[in-house]
């Protein structure tokens, strides 16, 4: 693959051709064209192309795609085939669920530990994870290798915690308070605001609603 420099639209794409090919792949289906994958997916079979072509193809014309190599491939590029080890900062009912999701263990994602400032949390436990004082999280990330952490705190306490992590080695954070976090250029971040894909909802429902009724009835 060169070493050029892929959209973000591209990037965000993958996740999801990983999980519709990961299905394929359960059903047996040994190989699709990007046309039939087009049909699942709702992406026209000209953009999976394109994206394709941005890490060498993967096809061949009039041949398709094999499912489990485009499956394996893609999960190369996102990393996949590495496991990260995580912790979660915020033992509230958000930080809660993602702890209890197993789904994120199936594609390498460990979960570690589980921190909080709340004295009435500590030693809870959350399937195998202890909740511990926000004091042993610094020397919890050096001596178990942490590269991502979690974030499920109030805003007003997510600078400060961030710039703890990021000073303790942490490679990429994943964002849930509702604010845009400020980092070093090698911190990768990934802001996570509910409310606004919440929002986004709300203005497709709006946006159908408003061009439904704008279209004139047809005549039987």
């Amino acid at each position: 693959m060169d070493n050029k420099e892929i959209s973000q639209a591209v990037i965000g794409r993958l996740p999801r051709y990983f999980r519709y090919l990961g299905e394929l792949k359960d059903e047996g289906i040994e190989r699709i064209s990007s046309q039939e994958l087009s049909d699942l997916m709702k992406v026209t079979a000209s953009q999976i192309r394109q994206d394709f072509n941005n890490f060498g193809g993967f096809g061949q014309q009039g041949y398709g795609y094999k499912v489990e190599y485009l499956y394996e491939e893609i999960g190369r590029i996102l990393g996949l085939e590495k496991t990260h080890n995580l912790i979660i900062i915020g033992a509230g009912n958000l930080g809660q669920a993602l702890a209890n999701y197993m789904n994120f263990e199936r594609r390498g994602f460990l979960f570690k530990g589980i921190f909080d400032k709340n004295p009435a949390l500590y030693g809870k436990k959350i399937r195998n994870l202890e909740i511990k004082p926000m004091e042993e999280m610094e020397s919890f990330v050096k001596q178990n290798e942490i590269d991502i952490a979690v974030l499920t705190i109030p805003k007003g306490e997510a600078a400060g915690v961030a710039e703890k992590l990021v000073q303790n080695g942490i490679r990429g954070i994943w964002n849930f308070a509702h604010v845009d976090l400020t980092v070093p250029k090698n911190i990768q971040v990934e802001n996570v605001h509910l409310s606004d894909s919440l929002m986004k909802l709300a203005y497709n429902i709006n946006q159908y609603e408003s061009e439904s009724a704008g279209t004139p009835e047809r005549n039987p």
